[in-house]
């Protein structure tokens, strides 16, 4: 068998705790005599583990030492067939593995053999070699990658410029701490073929919204925006934030229309309107770069900000968009 380092009780060692245990002798005594003089949690630690009080053998203490340190472990999702099936079925509805793992422990908290760290389905994913998850559901990742990567980041360029802005450093700080509803952030997203749609999400409870556009001008942007935001209810029409893309260089007419005060983030601060480009990153998973988005029916895109809207989301502790608007809206 392999040689495996010992870090803390050689089986001399463990056979002499257990005697000195058994003999009434205290634990700092002990540690002390094993030469561990400021370990006594060490010693307590190893009782524990091996049995507790009376119960410590040391014979079985060293052979459990030799079976937790052999490798590979069974995985846990290969022991357990209901809980690789929930975890195939979420996979397939394009849940991300940490969605998975946070939604199964609100699921079941008093639970643990239906809890599990997201690292393991990837793990189950990427180490084919385990059997346990099928290759074929790599397919439904966001990135579909083979291989887990290093993230890495883009600065974005060439925005376009608008003059007479109100700045974001002037949007109210109820906005900020999106305790009240109605505050969105907006954004045009690119397909092919010069395609376009515009992102809506409301930074209160991350509730998407795709409205479809025939081009990127202005004034199809605001005609959409304009008939999108004024069917919305007055509580959900407060702040609209945009980046400085030229399609919001006609802000003040939509103004106009809505009495919704638009707001323009600094340039190349991608995180100022952050829950917008975390669900452009989202849809991605949907609408691949390279996809002519002008395909698809506004009744498509509205499935899917549904999709969107009924998965549970870690930033709002794994409910969904849709149930923490409801809640808000309380």
């Amino acid at each position: 068998m392999e040689q495996i380092s010992r870090v803390w009780f050689t089986p001399r060692q463990k056979a002499e705790l257990w005697e000195r245990w058994r003999s009434g002798q205290c634990i700092a005594a002990i540690a002390r005599t094993l030469g561990r003089r400021n370990k006594s949690g060490a010693v307590s630690r190893e009782i524990r583990r091996n049995g507790c009080s009376p119960r410590y053998r040391a014979n079985l203490a060293d052979q459990r030492a030799w079976d937790q340190a052999r490798r590979p472990k069974t995985c846990r999702l290969a022991s357990r067939a209901p809980l690789r099936w929930c975890v195939a079925q979420k996979l397939a509805q394009q849940w991300s593995p940490e969605r998975i793992a946070g939604w199964l422990k609100r699921q079941y908290p008093a639970d643990p053999d239906m809890q599990f760290s997201h690292e393991t389905i990837y793990r189950s994913l990427f180490v084919q070699m385990r059997g346990v998850l099928k290759k074929e559901l790599i397919a439904h990742l966001r990135t579909k990658r083979q291989l887990r990567q290093a993230k890495g980041g883009v600065t974005k360029s060439g925005l376009g410029q608008i003059v007479d802005t109100v700045s974001i450093r002037e949007c109210s700080a109820e906005a900020e701490d999106r305790a009240v509803p109605g505050h969105w952030e907006g954004d045009r997203f690119c397909g092919a073929n010069h395609s376009y749609m515009v992102t809506l999400v409301e930074r209160a409870s991350r509730f998407a919204m795709l409205l479809k556009v025939p081009s990127s001008d202005t004034a199809a942007v605001v005609a959409a925006l304009t008939k999108h935001i004024g069917r919305l209810p007055a509580e959900l029409r407060r702040s609209l934030t945009w980046d400085r893309g030229k399609e919001m260089a006609a802000d003040k007419s939509f103004t106009v229309a809505t009495d919704v005060q638009v707001y323009f983030c600094d340039p190349r601060s991608p995180w100022q309107w952050g829950s917008n480009e975390n669900t452009n990153g989202l849809l991605r998973q949907y609408f691949p770069k390279g996809t002519d988005l002008s395909t698809f029916s506004e009744a498509h895109l509205n499935k899917i900000a549904l999709h969107l809207n009924q998965r549970p989301r870690k930033t709002l502790g794994f409910e969904s968009p849709a149930d923490r608007l409801n809640l808000v809206l309380q």
